[in-house]
């Protein structure tokens, strides 16, 4: 029985986490999947209950389950707290305890919500890229770094197990996509970057049925945002991936579609891309679709049923594109909108 921890965490963390919840347990119902949930305090609550944000008894649920779902973490309350105890240190400390090294970013304009994008809507159509970058290595963590009273000093440091593992996942990814790779460095004028190119090119010889191509940040920066369609698979390095993921992300038009999974050595995290909205809380009007979505991915990623994960973003779309959430210019709310994608897959299923 496959073991679901849950972190529903802060602000509309909760409110958009039960909803993936909801669905999960309709998919079960459907098609057996035999799901089990706990949840844990993580983030601000476990600030407020525990006086830390990822407690042991967190730690220890999420080292036995089958997979992670979090909701969002943080918000103003705990801005003031030392950055040790903070929710995002929280996160951070989460990601190191389980190896999480690649982080997957999809990025896809439904059929018929173009004009939510910022983008024309003949650019805009057709997109459908997924950024995975690499999560635990590069300039974040290499060393040396430090700072004195005249200058500051970070390194940008990989090996190459790191830069391999990381190429593996993006032509696994590939293959179950449309065998296309983007791989993305700055090889002109970094020695890493070079040896970052060099290393997909040595992994690259094992997938032969997927196409490779290299582009420079800067011009794939401009890519992003002139042609997005033509890429399918992007791959690259820490801090060039944390850029090039949150461009990505306004693609389709808003944060609250886009789901996100972290994969590495022990039980994988997915999450929605967006924060925890302290604003509108309690409200009912949070956008539940990132969370469903990092659900669907929780499915494919965590479970290997990607069957039942495709059926939930078909739910999903048939959705939004009939009464979405009053961010998207619609009019359900956080409930109403889950009870439409349960509605949906039902009707899928009969």
């Amino acid at each position: 029985m496959p073991k679901i921890a849950l972190l529903p965490g802060d602000g509309i963390g909760p409110e958009v986490t039960y909803a993936a919840v909801e669905v999960l347990k309709a998919a079960d119902q459907v098609y057996g999947l035999n799901l089990e949930f706990e949840a844990f305090p993580f983030g601000g609550n476990a600030i407020d209950a525990h006086g830390e944000p990822f407690p042991e008894i967190t730690q220890k649920g999420c080292l036995e389950a089958d997979a992670i779902l979090l909701g969002a973490i943080g918000g103003p309350k705990w801005d003031g707290v030392p950055r040790h105890l903070r929710a995002e240190t929280g996160l951070l400390a989460l990601r190191k305890a389980h190896g999480l090294y690649a982080n997957l970013r999809p990025a896809k304009v439904l059929p018929g919500l173009e004009g939510l994008s910022p983008l024309k809507p003949e650019i805009a159509r057709g997109v459908d890229v997924l950024v995975i970058r690499e999560l635990t290595g590069g300039i974040y963590f290499g060393e040396p770094r430090g700072m004195s009273e005249a200058e500051g000093w970070n390194t940008e440091r990989y090996s190459k197990p790191e830069v391999e593992r990381i190429a593996r996942v993006a032509f696994e990814a590939a293959r179950k996509r449309r065998n296309q790779v983007c791989s993305v460095d700055k090889a002109n004028v970094l020695e890493v970057g070079e040896f970052w190119r060099k290393t997909v090119d040595e992994v690259h010889q094992h997938y032969p049925e997927v196409a490779l191509e290299h582009q420079y940040v800067d011009a794939m920066a401009m890519h992003l945002v002139t042609r997005p369609s033509r890429f399918d698979v992007v791959v690259t390095g820490n801090i060039f991936g944390d850029i090039l993921s949150d461009l990505a992300s306004v693609l389709p038009g808003s944060l609250g579609l886009l789901p996100s999974a972290s994969l590495g050595e022990k039980t994988p995290l997915f999450e929605p891309v967006h924060g925890s909205a302290p604003d509108i809380a309690g409200k009912g009007i949070a956008n539940p679709t990132a969370a469903i979505l990092s659900a669907a991915m929780l499915l494919t990623h965590a479970l290997n049923r990607p069957e039942v994960a495709r059926q939930i973003e078909g739910a999903v779309a048939a959705a939004l594109t009939t009464n979405p959430t009053p961010d998207l210019g619609g009019q359900a709310s956080t409930q109403s909108f889950t009870q439409q994608v349960i509605a949906a897959l039902h009707r899928v299923a009969a």
